[in-house]
């Protein structure tokens, strides 16, 4: 599909981060979460976590950032409804790189 407007998808990824597990939760309290239109180098990358995972953070960390773009999600859904499935998925995965949980767990908890 087209791109959405950015106020629309903003909403989108609200909606997803409000449906964030409890477990996964606390880890948004050292994450910021960004909305980019694509990644320069890797125009098809969905979602990137740039950081360090809750489980090798100490005190003296700068908040880790989890960028979300617009335009591929877009492009890989055919309608709203399964763009906002494929925003939840990319949320919830990186926010998993963010706790520590690697792409072969991610991969077991189906959420690859």
């Amino acid at each position: 599909m087209e791109p959405i407007p950015r106020y629309r998808f903003e909403r989108i990824v609200q909606d997803a981060i409000d449906l964030i597990p409890d477990e996964l939760s606390a880890v948004l309290d050292n994450v910021a979460i960004v909305i980019e239109d694509s990644a320069p180098d890797e125009p098809d990358l969905l979602g990137v976590f740039d950081g360090v995972p809750i489980t090798e953070r100490n005190d003296s960390e700068t908040p880790s950032v989890i960028t979300i773009f617009r335009h591929p999600l877009c492009a890989c859904a055919a309608d709203e409804r399964e763009l906002i499935d494929e925003v939840a998925i990319t949320v919830i995965h990186e926010l998993a790189h963010a706790a520590g949980i690697d792409d072969d767990r991610l991969d077991e908890l189906g959420w690859a």
